[in-house]
């Protein structure tokens, strides 16, 4: 590891990982980037300090074509390439619908670890996560079979994603009565323009538990970094469609014209504060961004040089609390 990127890392909860203030988001892998141009965004990335990289077996089976899978093979190649292994923290998941079929049920489990295994080319997952809860399988089968992964060495440390709060806290149960592995990250949906189902229910329990959070779509899909705007034509994008029905209603731009105040202030660009102001929240360690070029690589890295004052959180607390 770099001595620049092991000054950047913090504990991710009780995980036992070590990770930077950004994570790397490769569903962008195999997707709208290419195979090179994801090395490209890799390395930027690595160079710039960052070690954390979170990618999932489904990725990114929605492009015609692809099988699901692409990004963790595009991840595996570039670090037996670069020789990096020992440098990064890989995260993925299982639970979405592949080639081998879906949920959180013992034998897709244990048939998925190994593939991403092989695709990432790889003994050990860092992070493994359950992608979307299984209400269809018992959570006490799909706890023992990930405590059986630990066990085995096949994966360090457990996290969930889109996961209700009930389903979570019954994952939790069923961990401590069996004395099997826990979740110990999770990943929701939260940013300055997605906040209330977080906050008013999943938050509380991990304050309680100790388990860290590592959100996702953390620039709301690119709207968060101003490159939409009222009134302005839409950018081509395969995505700005579904971010403008999302996003673009009178909450959605009134937060814009707060993250605008405040970036004028600093001097700084309109990621930046989002993601300065996802890392100033209880729980979050490690916002999660995608990045489908070098220089919007180094762009995100320099979020976190900016620190926001009490002025400024309580414009943005204001601003993206009002409705939609």
């Amino acid at each position: 590891m770099t001595q620049k990127t092991q000054e950047a890392t913090r504990p991710l909860g009780t995980s036992g990982l070590k990770v930077s203030p950004l994570c790397l988001g490769g569903n962008v892998f195999g997707w709208t980037c290419d195979e090179a141009t994801s090395f490209e965004v890799l390395d930027a990335y690595l160079e710039g300090g960052g070690n954390f990289i979170d990618t999932a077996d489904g990725y990114s089976r929605w492009v015609p074509g692809n099988k699901g899978g692409e990004s963790e093979t595009i991840l595996g190649k570039w670090m037996k390439a670069r020789g990096v292994r020992e440098r990064v923290v890989i995260a993925t998941k299982v639970g979405a619908e592949t080639e081998l079929g879906k949920g959180l049920g013992r034998d897709h489990i244990q048939r998925s670890v190994e593939a991403s295994l092989r695709r990432l080319q790889l003994d050990t997952i860092d992070l493994y996560y359950a992608h979307y809860e299984d209400l269809k399988t018992p959570p006490e089968e799909t706890m023992a079979a990930f405590d059986a992964l630990v066990r085995a060495g096949k994966v360090r440390a457990l996290g969930a994603s889109n996961h209700s709060p009930q389903r979570l806290t019954e994952s939790l149960e069923v961990s401590k009565r069996g004395g099997l592995a826990r979740y110990t990250v999770l990943q929701p949906e939260y940013n300055l323009v997605a906040r209330q189902t977080f906050e008013a229910t999943l938050r509380p329990i991990c304050e309680r538990e100790g388990i860290a959070t590592a959100p996702y779509y953390g620039l709301a899909s690119g709207f968060l970094t101003g490159k939409y705007r009222q009134g302005q034509p839409t950018p081509p994008s395969p995505r700005a469609g579904g971010v403008l029905k999302k996003y673009g209603n009178a909450r959605g731009w009134g937060v814009l014209e707060a993250m605008d105040g405040v970036s004028r202030r600093h001097g700084a660009p309109l990621a930046h504060v989002a993601l300065a102001w996802l890392v100033a929240q209880p729980t979050v360690v490690s916002p999660i961004a995608s990045a489908t070029s070098a220089e919007q690589v180094r762009e995100l890295l320099g979020a976190f040089r900016l620190s926001l004052g009490e002025e400024d959180l309580r414009a943005l607390d204001v601003a993206s609390s009002k409705e939609a």
